[in-house]
């Protein structure tokens, strides 16, 4: 994924914390050092839970947390929030 943004622009970022390589967090925080993507909003959709894993998404620049199992309509309802 952070390969893929170097060509990219996207409206909106959605990931997981669990992906191989670079966990969702350290992800967001590569995303939002970089000046072109530092203000797309993401979007963590992860089985994780802790508040203490939404604290640093938070601090991370990550801007809405959905925990799986989720509703379509709970994603729906974040994208609208952060891409109007």
């Amino acid at each position: 994924a952070a390969d893929k943004l170097t060509a990219a622009k996207p409206n909106l970022i959605v990931c997981d914390v669990n992906m191989p390589r670079m966990d969702g967090l350290e992800f967001a925080r590569h995303v939002k050092a970089s000046p072109v993507h530092k203000f797309t909003p993401m979007i963590m959709l992860t089985t994780e839970s802790q508040d203490t894993k939404k604290a640093e998404g938070k601090a991370a620049g990550v801007r809405a947390w959905i925990t799986k199992p989720f509703q379509p309509s709970q994603l729906v309802d974040a994208i609208a929030r952060l891409c109007p």
